[in-house]
């Protein structure tokens, strides 16, 4: 197993791509993990506020410049980044859970059950994933705990789909035949005996999927039904500089546009080197 992990880490790092988008995405995850022993102040406290560092420029007391709040934007990208992560994190680790079961057991037992969670993924991939989000957090209003909720009903359905197919090969597979003949019930040879075999594409579909969930809560964030104010993501700095952008005050939105770009950025480099490690026929 650790000559496995170290054969995988040696192909990872052999994409300087790949390789400097994980160092990249280290980085911003340690900023988040612990912002308040890199940044300036805690943005969101008030004791820690004063009016009159409200919109100053980058220089060299405030990197990044304030908002009109005197928020420092180093300090906010910070806190920002910290949510951003976790929203995205939890919200496919909920997705991969009941998308990945659901599509196990639709592949497996076929059938109406198969029909059920299959048609009613067929319709709400009909749907723009944007507006099914949309009316869900216009109907629950804002909040972490929702956003994530949220995500994961617009998500879950790729990891089905993807796990179904799979099964619908597995199951058809000597091993998987051989343990319905020794008598194994059918939650052992779906937990047990097939699902170690389908999560290759599960895996490759969630580092990609991490990314289009922060997207997304950017996304709402941006048109005010993401995360609560005090809540701050890199989606809410972007709308809050938005609304001074043109007053020439561009470093409130720019920055932490250009924060999250990168993020996105670094973790699509991992995404594709994971799906070239997961599957050798796609090495380039």
């Amino acid at each position: 197993m650790k000559l496995f992990k170290n054969k995988i880490l040696i192909e990872y790092f052999e994409d300087k791509l790949a390789a400097a988008g994980l160092i990249v995405f280290l980085i911003l995850a340690i900023f988040a993990i612990a912002p308040s022993l890199f940044s300036y102040q805690n943005p969101y406290d008030l004791m820690q506020l004063y009016l009159e560092n409200s919109f100053q420029a980058p220089n060299a007391n405030f990197w990044l410049g304030t908002d009109e709040q005197g928020r420092d934007i180093f300090s906010a990208i910070m806190y920002g980044l910290r949510v951003s992560l976790y929203v995205g994190f939890a919200s496919t680790i909920l997705s991969v859970i009941i998308g990945f079961t659901l599509g196990l057991i639709s592949g497996y037992y076929g059938g109406w059950i198969d029909t059920i969670i299959m048609r009613i993924a067929d319709i709400q991939l009909s749907f723009p994933a944007i507006l099914i989000a949309l009316i869900i957090m216009a109907l629950w209003g804002a909040g972490v705990g929702k956003i994530i909720i949220a995500i994961t009903i617009v998500n879950w359905v790729y990891y089905a789909r993807t796990a179904r197919g799979v099964v619908l090969s597995e199951k058809e597979k000597d091993y998987a035949q051989s343990a319905k003949a020794l008598g194994m019930s059918n939650f052992s040879i779906i937990f047990k005996e097939i699902m170690p075999n389908t999560t290759a594409p599960i895996i490759v579909i969630a580092t990609v999927r991490i990314a289009v969930a922060i997207i997304l809560e950017a996304t709402l964030s941006f048109l005010g039904l993401g995360v609560p104010i005090t809540e701050p993501s890199l989606g809410s700095l972007i709308s809050n500089g938005y609304q001074v952008l043109f007053s020439g005050y561009w470093w409130t939105s720019v920055f932490p546009g250009i924060v999250l770009m990168i993020l996105i950025i670094s973790i699509n480099l991992i995404g594709d080197r994971t799906r070239d490690i997961m599957n050798p026929r796609l090495k380039r």
